[in-house]
């Protein structure tokens, strides 16, 4: 999966802002956590952009993701031990004291019975009492931004065509890439989905593994959702 869009997918993420971003979930820790955590999860990391900033903070770092084209990209970023899974089948050397997704990596699981079993895989290898913490895209993003919009992004050396289709609360994510080949231009192709997930269901998926609920923020503030929120973060705790 994601073979060739890997290529692409950091500079299609320029404007994510990581720094600030990891910034904020660490902040999350400082206030909801005992302490920082000093061995953390980076679930479904990609090209390990997040495990970077973590590793800058003094942090080790386990990044998991099921693209083993993005883990190639991010182990070229920091010194962190990356392993190619399947989240709902998550299976480290042992158990750590803090765990992140980010990025609406919970979205691209579309399943409610594998983000079950995801859910149940992070509380079996997280510490008692220590933190999950996560972002989502939210219902309302996907049916009024995505939706059935179309993005391009015309960059140096390649074109992107970004298409969506939505129904319902799943989205296919269609993208085309033509690389720049001296006069001519080869094309790649790629198709994933994404599916927004309500917050009952999310907090019927936390307390079925093992965790509560000790708040939901709208994207980086410390608001509480609204109707038109668009990505929502979310701190759980092993109990």
């Amino acid at each position: 999966m994601y073979e060739y869009f890997a290529n692409v997918y950091d500079e299609l993420n320029r404007k994510a802002n990581y720094k600030k971003r990891s910034e904020y979930v660490l902040k999350l820790f400082r206030l909801y956590g005992e302490k920082m955590p000093t061995l953390l999860l980076d679930l479904c990391c990609g090209t390990g952009e997040f495990t970077k900033e973590f590793v800058k903070n003094k942090i080790d770092v386990i990044g998991v993701d099921l693209s083993e084209d993005m883990l190639n990209i991010a182990r070229s970023k920091c010194n962190s031990l990356f392993i190619c899974q399947k989240a709902s089948e998550l299976d480290l050397y042992g158990t750590v004291d803090g765990a992140v997704c980010m990025l609406d990596s919970l979205n691209h699981i579309t399943s409610k019975y594998e983000l079950l079993k995801t859910f149940k895989k992070v509380s079996l290898f997280l510490e008692k009492d220590k933190l999950f913490i996560f972002d989502v895209n939210t219902v309302y993003k996907h049916k009024n931004i995505l939706a059935n919009n179309a993005f391009c992004f015309d960059k140096e050396d390649y074109f992107a065509v970004w298409q969506n289709e939505t129904k319902n609360n799943k989205t296919e994510i269609f993208i085309d890439i033509f690389k720049k080949n001296g006069e001519n231009y080869t094309r790649y192709s790629e198709s994933f989905f994404e599916r927004a997930y309500t917050d009952d269901e999310i907090k019927d998926f936390a307390k079925k593994s093992g965790f509560v609920v000790l708040d939901v923020f709208d994207d980086l503030t410390f608001l509480k959702p609204n109707e038109k929120s668009e990505r929502l973060y979310y701190i759980l705790k092993k109990i």
